[in-house]
């Protein structure tokens, strides 16, 4: 069965003297940590909640969330995790749209049930710790209950709810089933050849899709490690101090642990993949992580949350062929499909571009969500004729390579051209002295939308537009140049270093900057 309280069962049966969780004090086997499961699933139904009812999770990564989702998987129970960097309002829009019956709440966290709008939580809260500071507590439930038997899960049963899009309008619930959840992990886990023995560092948020990455290990009977908060000295200690083979980072994160002075004080031989996503890297920084991690798989995925959530893996080999040939333009792509992904590239009308041209990306497979929750009118935009249509827009090459060129709503439409942000931010990003730098579309009363971009200047260089303009000349089409420019000490970002273009859209959409010539 591809069920997640199935992947448990057989972890406990097959790997029971293997470890399932190492923390710093102490190693739960598979068969500890499935009987920890099993008791608090048996806690949340005697709490009041049946198969199919919804919680919440507020918290930073550890291994008692982990073991609370694992506790939905096993009981029916559906796991609402949310962004933790969400205010207020957000938070309680995600547990009233989800109708989450409880909710579980790390120690450090706990200060949000004093404001006004999660305030009715307050008497619905377990604290995810040892003490529950006059609340009942994850441990003291785990002390009082009694196991659950396995609940007879489908394979097309939700297993979890994640909510995206909260940062850029309504948040959607993304239903992603056993079934969904299961299958990408065999998919992640036949490319990239996991081992029982391998150990996952869960550095990515694990309200983000990008944690699921680590079913394979769950399926495979490997270990896995939890960071709470990632800070590139953390993150090497751990390697070193636990043995980690597996981890994902964004890119943000793996450029600031490349950059740590005390890089190489740590002793990271034991890591043998090294996952980012969430946006390519530059190719300076891709060559300095192959150099850096030379027993690491450096392989770039690409995914989304309804896809639970990896599509494509540009693979290690495909790295080093890339620098190796000098066909670095590749390392911009985002990989082959997983095998039982089909893809295509289509037109605005549905049908099928040429190998070569670009179009919305749309995909179909096991691990693709059956739609969100909730919301029908959404459903039938992005689900249409068994495929799901991404919002990314993209091309292949006649080796089957994806690039992906922009969101279509990110796409800038100006004097009738069509602009990819992502060509334009490329283009900077070669000039020595830009940090970083994100191209919106601000309307424009002439071309309906003019090219705008967001750079942030490496420390101690100044550096004015007219160079920039200069710069991007030889590289890109005059019609994609930027002509007006915002100079910022910092960028809004997701979770995992993504740039939010909305807000950058709010805050600079309204504006007229001066045109530079």
């Amino acid at each position: 069965m591809l069920t997640m309280s199935s992947a448990l069962q057989r972890a406990r049966s097959q790997h029971a003297n293997r470890p399932a969780i190492i923390e710093p004090d102490r190693t739960f086997t598979w068969a500890e940590h499935v009987e920890r499961v099993a008791c608090l699933a048996g806690a949340l139904r005697a709490w009041g909640l049946a198969p199919g009812d919804r919680f919440g999770i507020l918290s930073r990564n550890s291994f008692r969330q982990a073991e609370l989702l694992h506790a939905g998987y096993w009981s029916g129970l559906i796991p609402v995790p949310v962004n933790v960097r969400l205010a207020p309002r957000e938070i309680a829009f995600v547990l009233q749209d989800a109708g989450c019956k409880l909710l579980a709440i790390d120690p450090a966290l706990l200060g949000l049930l004093d404001k006004d709008e999660l305030a009715p939580w307050s008497d619905k809260a377990v604290v995810l710790g040892p003490d529950g500071a006059g609340r009942q507590s994850h441990d003291m439930l785990l002390a009082l209950a009694t196991a659950l038997a396995p609940h007879d899960a489908c394979e097309d049963h939700d297993a979890i709810l994640l909510y995206t899009g909260g940062t850029t309008g309504r948040a959607k619930g993304v239903r992603l089933t056993h079934r969904n959840i299961a299958a990408n992990g065999m998919q992640v886990g036949l490319t990239l050849g996991i081992r029982h023995d391998d150990i996952y560092l869960h550095v990515a948020p694990m309200f983000h899709s990008a944690d699921l990455l680590a079913t394979a290990l769950t399926l495979t009977g490997a270990a896995h490690v939890y960071l709470p908060e990632f800070n590139p000295v953390a993150f090497l200690a751990a390697i070193q101090t636990r043995g980690v083979t597996f981890t994902m980072l964004a890119p943000t994160m793996l450029i600031m642990v490349l950059q740590h002075p005390d890089f190489a004080h740590y002793d990271l031989s034991s890591l043998r993949i090294q996952v980012y996503g969430s946006s390519p890297m530059a190719e300076t920084w891709i060559r300095r992580a192959v150099e850096a991690l030379p027993g690491a798989k450096v392989t770039q995925g690409y995914g989304l949350t309804e896809t639970a959530p990896i599509l494509s893996f540009f693979e290690h080999r495909d790295h080093l062929e890339a620098l190796a040939t000098g066909n670095t333009a590749r390392l911009a792509c985002a990989g082959k499909t997983l095998p039982g992904v089909d893809l295509r590239i289509v037109d605005d009308a549905g049908h099928d571009v040429p190998r070569g041209a670009s179009g919305e990306v749309i995909v179909r497979g096991p691990n693709v969500t059956p739609g969100y929750y909730g919301l029908p009118e959404a459903n039938r935009e992005t689900f249409r004729d068994g495929w799901f249509h991404t919002g990314d827009v993209g091309c292949e090459d006649d080796e089957g390579f994806l690039y992906l060129l922009d969101r279509k709503k990110d796409m800038i439409v100006t004097g009738g051209e069509n602009v990819y942000s992502s060509e334009v931010e490329s283009a900077l990003f070669t000039h020595p002295d830009v940090a970083e730098a994100a191209v919106i579309g601000v309307p424009d009363a002439i071309y309906g939308e003019a090219v705008f971009a967001v750079v942030i200047v490496k420390p101690g260089v100044t550096l004015d537009q007219a160079e920039l303009i200069a710069h991007c000349r030889s590289r890109i089409g005059g019609y994609k140049i930027p002509r007006q420019f915002a100079f910022v000490d910092a960028l809004p970002k997701s979770a995992l270093g993504k740039v939010l273009k909305a807000d950058l859209r709010r805050r600079f959409g309204g504006k007229s900057p001066s045109i530079a010539t």
